[in-house]
């Protein structure tokens, strides 16, 4: 489209010539197309300019695709108010800037301040340290008295940087959270030494494996300028940075220095590109400004952080994550139903114990058993028992050693009736004879 400018003069004269040459309904309809014209015109800028995040923009979800952004889980939101008054200042004693080592293995020294770190014996998780060498994906650290060893490192120049965590995996953004020093092993090379004079971009998750969505994106910056407004200066290019992320193909950006939590993940391995770019969409030049991790999701994964997301955890026992003096509290309460569930067993054995009377009662009888000796005594006076029998013995013929017999005892004596019935038995056949 060619636009000619004409002055006052001539777009009179112009018009008078058109007024007389062209009929009035031509002149209106030209005068109807060139109008909509502008406004078509007007509307595809508008619609282009939407497309790209701005400041005005930057507080809508991002919705790109599968992938979109949603509010963080609740106990985070609920968790996060406990650590938002620390603000940790990292340092990194060794090794030093600049120092050379022989060896292939390197002791690193780290240190905070103004920030408990610790790790929950339950959860695992816990206020950290995250140890990033050059650009591999990062280690917790969560004990500074366990010794760090950094093994096989390759000669040349490598770069380690320290970021203070949250539990749930976000940095602390305040002055002093990142710590950042570049050694070398055996000799300096141009490799793994970022630019401290040119804003860097520090990845810090997606990282590992997920239970569950959403998933936080973080990042740091560093040496990056204050969003300015356009009228500050007339290169603004570094004042308008973005972030550019790519998760499975889709893209979005970010012009704001927040975490956020996305949601539309593929079962399995995932990747995550983040990009720092200037407010024209060319890339800032600096080592690990562009940085690629492969992460995955796995909804049967069974971690603390995926029961947190997910909010399978009572607020008390979250807690512990955020608080190391509340840690011992929990431990309380969940050891408290194992007490009820034992008591209902100790309870059935009581009734063991009852059986003990039941012993005392079988004891008893055989104390009472003594007596029993008693009707013995009977049995002794069955000698009288013996008394019948002696009639039948008086009818043997044998009658003189009966007789003797009872002599000897003295119970016949003391007893004269049986003796004079028997001796007049005797004495008749006696005077027959």
């Amino acid at each position: 489209m060619v636009c000619i400018d004409f002055g006052l003069g001539s777009r009179r004269n112009v018009l008078s010539l058109l007024h007389k040459s062209i009929p009035v309904k031509t002149l209106h309809i030209c005068l109807v197309i060139g109008l909509l014209t502008t406004l078509l015109t007007a509307c595809g800028d508008r619609l282009t300019a939407t497309n790209l995040p701005s400041s005005e923009t930057s507080n809508l979800p991002v919705v790109r695709g599968r992938i979109s952004e949603v509010a963080p889980p609740a106990l985070i939101q609920q968790l996060r108010p406990s650590l938002d008054r620390y603000a940790p200042q990292v340092t990194i004693l060794s090794p030093l800037a600049e120092q050379v080592f022989d060896d292939s293995q390197v002791t690193v020294k780290l240190q905070v301040s103004e920030l408990p770190i610790f790790q929950d014996d339950t959860l695992k998780l816990g206020p950290h340290l995250s140890l990033i060498v050059d650009n591999e994906p990062a280690s917790a650290i969560y004990d500074l008295k366990q010794p760090i060893i950094l093994e096989n490192l390759a000669p040349g120049t490598h770069t380690l940087r320290v970021l203070a965590l949250r539990p749930w995996q976000e940095s602390f953004k305040n002055d002093g959270a990142f710590a950042e020093t570049t050694f070398h092993i055996l000799t300096k090379t141009g490799k793994n030494a970022p630019d401290n004079n040119l804003p860097l971009l520090t990845y810090s998750h997606p990282q590992g494996i997920y239970g569950a969505e959403p998933i936080l994106l973080d990042f740091y910056l560093s040496n990056a300028p204050l969003r300015l407004p356009n009228t500050v200066n007339e290169d603004n290019s570094l004042q308008n940075w973005r972030i550019r992320v790519t998760v499975n193909g889709e893209s979005f950006l970010l012009d704001t220095w927040e975490p956020i939590y996305l949601k539309g993940f593929d079962k399995g391995n995932n990747w995550v590109q983040l990009e720092f770019i200037d407010g024209k969409g060319n890339k800032i030049e600096n080592e690990f400004n562009t940085s690629v991790r492969v992460i995955s999701f796995d909804p049967s994964y069974q971690d603390g952080l995926s029961q947190l997301v997910r909010g399978d955890l009572s607020p008390i026992i979250a807690r512990s994550i955020v608080d190391p003096n509340y840690k011992t509290i929990p431990s309380l309460e969940e050891k408290t139903p194992i007490v009820e569930e034992e008591t209902p067993v100790i309870e059935p054995e009581t009734p063991i114990v009852e059986e003990t009377p039941v012993i005392e009662e079988e004891e008893t009888p055989i104390v009472e058993e003594i007596p029993v000796i008693e009707p013995e005594t009977p049995i002794v006076e069955e000698n009288p028992v013996i008394e019948p029998e002696s009639p039948i013995v008086e009818e043997k013929p044998v009658e003189t050693e009966t007789i003797e017999k009872v002599e000897e005892t003295p119970e016949a004596i003391e007893s004269p009736l049986t003796t004079i019935p028997e001796t007049k038995e005797i004495n008749e056949p006696a005077s027959s004879i």
